[in-house]
């Protein structure tokens, strides 16, 4: 479903690169590496990807550094894969516009599903009505983007599938769990923050439009969108 998708893979360890490319390889993915912070960026700018794979302790431009680059323009997919795993440090680099965040030593299992998942969202296109309403908020699914009060939001992958479920499920109180595994498409286990994290980014981007209330927290349950 996914074969020729161009993988950009920004590791400065030659083996765990090299590890990666073989993973990607016999997902029929093609695959190009960069090995410092500096010549992924230069990889971004001369090419086109449809997803990166970011190691954050890099040589040149740090992961973080990337990831900020990166957002100014492009909502490319990006997985963080990282020896680094606390749960600040991935909070932190989520809220900066990462979609995903892989601890190292990793699976490789759990890397090509955590791709794919990735590659699904960003090549989705529905059957149904390609545009929903909600208050203030138009939401085009076919180009990917949403409008508040006619101004657009600026949303990574993730954020957009949130909001997006928010808007099919108005007025619902959705729980973690079925936000995740909704999106995820993988278990829930309670422990992962990655949730709240996104949508407390979402919170933020409306309200630098709108003093509107959009998302309320349900506590104990998860939110729900007013």
């Amino acid at each position: 479903m996914y074969k020729g998708k161009r993988i950009l893979i920004i590791e400065d360890d030659q083996e765990i690169s090299m590890l990666l490319s073989l993973i990607m390889t016999k997902s029929q993915l093609e695959s190009v590496a960069a090995y410092s912070g500096t010549e992924g960026l230069l990889q971004l700018q001369n090419n086109s990807f449809d997803l990166i794979l970011l190691d954050l302790m890099l040589p040149g431009k740090s992961g973080e550094e990337l990831i900020r680059e990166i957002r100014d323009n492009s909502s490319i997919p990006i997985i963080v894969i990282s020896a680094k795993s606390d749960m600040k440090n991935k909070v932190h680099v989520l809220q900066m516009g990462a979609d995903d965040y892989i601890t190292k030593p990793f699976h490789q299992e759990e890397v090509i599903a955590r791709v794919e998942v990735q590659l699904r969202k960003s090549s989705f296109h529905r059957t149904e009505p390609t545009e929903i309403r909600w208050r203030g908020l138009i939401n085009n699914m076919d180009k990917r983007f949403v409008t508040i009060n006619g101004i657009e939001l600026q949303l990574t992958n993730a954020e957009f599938d949130i909001l997006t479920f928010f808007m099919d499920n108005p007025e619902r109180a959705l729980s973690k769990k079925e936000i995740y595994e909704s999106i995820w498409k993988g278990t829930y286990y309670g422990d992962d923050n990655t949730i709240s994290v996104h949508v407390s980014n979402l919170r933020k981007k409306i309200s630098d439009i709108t003093t509107e209330d959009y998302i309320k927290t349900i506590w104990g349950v998860g939110f729900k969108l007013l």
